[in-house]
């Protein structure tokens, strides 16, 4: 905790005890369940939100591939990405990604909502997800996700 001048509080990483929520993402819409996952990683939350500092918390999403798509998403939607060579561009249906790994598909969506560079690489790197219910996590005592959060 730091004070300067007249009792102005500035905030810093230190001052802040994480906490760890879980969410359950069965039957939950992409779009909505990431931007809630993405407003508590980045502190949005908190009093003492700060925009260039880290001071969110740490988020376990269970039930990845039970996730809910609106609209004909997992028919149409395809994502891009390029190798930077000639030639290199790829692009991998929805479809197909989430049957590989629908944990990737939820990492992408959060990782679209914040925000670019050192911070987001931090942010995004306390984020865990789990297809299945089972995770190792249980020493940390999370904390149901609220939903008025």
């Amino acid at each position: 905790m730091a004070t300067y001048g007249r009792g102005t509080y500035t905030v810093s990483g230190k001052d802040i005890e994480p906490t760890w929520y879980i969410v359950d993402a069965e039957g939950q819409v992409l779009g909505r369940l990431a931007s809630s996952v993405a407003k508590v990683l980045r502190g949005k939350h908190r009093p003492t939100f700060s925009p260039h500092l880290d001071l969110g918390d740490r988020v376990i999403v269970l039930n990845a591939a039970k996730i809910r798509l609106t609209g004909d998403k997992l028919e149409q939607k395809t994502y891009f990405h390029h190798s930077q060579y000639p030639g290199g561009a790829k692009y991998v249906p929805l479809k197909t990604l989430m049957e590989r790994d629908p944990a990737e598909v939820i990492r992408m969506a959060v990782w679209g909502m914040l925000p670019k560079g050192a911070l987001g690489r931090a942010l995004v790197n306390k984020l865990r997800i789990y297809a299945g219910t089972e995770h190792p996590h249980g020493a940390q005592n999370p904390q149901p996700l609220p939903a008025k959060l």
